[in-house]
């Protein structure tokens, strides 16, 4: 009898425990691929809803240079050129709040192929980084780059697809290269940019 109740794993036991797994799994699928730590464990926030098209007049006056919002939160870049057409781009965003800059600048400087210096704050957290990337595969800037008018932030490309859509810069506003590559042949010296 006991050799029974040992072989005895019936069809039932094998519905409910494929059940059980499978209600366990979208809990799991939320959690894969994450970008924010919680405790020991990393937790993906994504919110598909928040990645929306947005009209221009709540936050410019005008479109003069063309426009670009990046919203912090839903990890996305607007773009507005100045006939009022308008783009919209994934994008990876400061890895914390603490590196986050918010409020108005512009674009001061467009580079293609841009060279890479840390910053003195990211060599403190990272002294193990090269002091000096110049242009190419290798640069965390990718193929093009926007200066803006506050030190050390820029909106650029990034060789590293996987960071685009997280919490994972240390302050710039990252896109994928060829979507950089569109704003940079849009955007002016001059453009406006405004970081919610």
């Amino acid at each position: 009898m006991e050799k029974n109740s040992k072989a005895a794993f019936t069809r039932r036991d094998f519905v409910l425990s494929a059940s059980a797994t499978a209600l366990a799994a979208p809990a799991f699928a939320q959690n894969a691929g994450t970008t924010e730590i919680e405790g020991e464990v990393e937790v993906a926030r994504r919110n598909i809803s928040s990645f929306r098209s947005l009209q221009w007049q709540p936050y410019f006056s005008n479109l003069r240079n063309g426009a670009i919002l990046v919203d912090i939160d839903s990890r996305a870049l607007h773009f507005w050129n100045e006939a009022g057409e308008y783009r919209l781009y994934p994008s990876s965003v400061p890895l914390s709040e603490d590196l986050t800059r918010r409020g108005r600048t512009k674009v001061i400087r467009k580079v293609e192929g841009p060279s890479w210096r840390p910053t003195p704050a990211m060599l403190k957290r990272n002294p193990e980084w090269p002091p000096f990337i110049g242009p190419g595969p290798d640069n965390p800037l990718g193929t093009h780059a926007l200066y803006l008018g506050w030190t050390y932030y820029r909106i650029h490309g990034t060789q590293d697809t996987r960071k685009i859509g997280r919490r994972s810069s240390n302050g710039c506003i990252g896109l994928y290269n060829e979507h950089i590559a569109e704003v940079f042949a849009a955007s002016k010296v001059g453009t406006q940019v405004l970081l919610i």
